[in-house]
């Protein structure tokens, strides 16, 4: 059978999403890669309640939570523009991402929902979460598209089929906070209070456990394109890299910040280098494994708060300070 050279075209580039996004991603682009010159842009949210969770689109915008205002906002960069989307009261989101196919989704931490926003007619859907009180709070996309979720208070790791809306949920044990799929479409769910690291098997629903350290707290996690996870231990100012097959941790970093930096955000760029977000010294570190350099950022907004980040297409850093009320950006 004949194919025209278009078609080959567009299947080469499908193999290079999936393939991109096997491991999961925090949003429908994959991150891209860039030489950092290190200038630093920030913005004021309009919506100053706690703002979080930035997400990179498929058109360039960013989108992020308002979490104590109930609204979801995006930013233009090219515009320097934002537009926001009010949500049910109470809701107060969490964990944003956005999908391939431009749809915002992102937790209900107040009301137990995962929610769906189209951003085009602003449209909301919301799914209920089975467990009661379940707070959803960190959310990734699976290689399929579907939504993965942590719930902070019914001690769950849930699964969102987006196709069907069901949501399935695994039990992972007290404290689930970060999750990331690896690239054989396993689970990992960090366990701040229990220094753990759990890893899920969806097929079979086990649960298998890896014990970071006393006093370790892994807050958030990320999957490198060679398949290794990286996680940032909040509670002893370290990054740590864990082979998922192996099931265990092959190296911890020392960050520059020290054992009271607070290391949180981890975001993987299209280089392989790993970004942490270090919430006490209001820095951002580039860490290169193969050379094991380290560049630190220092961040223009004193007591910032970067819980979270996303890196674009073109490998732009993007955060938001909690704290500070800012988007930002480091390119």
């Amino acid at each position: 059978m004949a194919y025209s050279l278009k078609f080959w075209l567009y299947a080469l580039i499908a193999l290079a999403a999936c393939e991109a996004l096997a491991g999961g991603s925090d949003s429908g682009v994959t991150p891209g890669a860039r030489t950092v010159a290190g200038k630093i842009s920030e913005w004021p949210v309009p919506t100053v309640n706690f703002p979080r969770d930035p997400a990179a689109a498929p058109d360039g915008s960013i989108y992020f939570a308002e979490k104590k205002g109930d609204r979801i906002a995006r930013f233009d960069p090219k515009s320097r523009r934002f537009q926001e989307w009010d949500v049910p009261a109470g809701t107060l989101p969490n964990g944003v991402v956005v999908a391939a196919d431009g749809k915002v989704i992102f937790g209900g931490f107040g009301n137990g929902t995962i929610n769906e926003l189209e951003p085009s007619t602003g449209k909301l859907r919301a799914y209920r979460t089975p467990s009661s009180g379940s707070a959803p709070y960190t959310l990734m996309l699976d290689a399929q598209g579907n939504a993965w979720f942590t719930e902070r208070k019914s001690s769950n790791v849930g699964k969102l089929e987006r196709a069907s809306g069901k949501i399935t949920e695994y039990r992972v044990g007290d404290g689930p906070y970060g999750v990331a799929v690896d690239k054989l479409g396993n689970v990992w769910v960090s366990r701040k209070s229990a220094d753990m690291f759990a890893k899920v098997d969806p097929k079979t629903g086990t649960v298998t456990e890896l014990y970071m350290g006393p006093g370790s707290q892994p807050r958030r996690c990320a999957v490198a394109q060679d398949g290794m996870l990286w996680v940032s231990l909040y509670g002893t100012g370290k990054l740590a890299k864990v082979d998922p097959v192996a099931n265990k941790v092959v190296k911890q970093y020392e960050l520059p910040g020290g054992p009271n930096a607070g290391p949180y955000a981890v975001n993987i760029d299209g280089r392989g280098r790993i970004w942490v977000s270090e919430l006490q010294t209001d820095s951002v570190i580039m860490f290169d494994p193969r050379t094991e350099a380290m560049r630190v950022f220092r961040l223009p907004s004193r007591n910032s708060g970067v819980r979270n980040a996303t890196i674009d297409a073109e490998g732009r850093y993007w955060y938001v300070g909690s704290y500070a009320g800012t988007l930002g950006v480091i390119e």
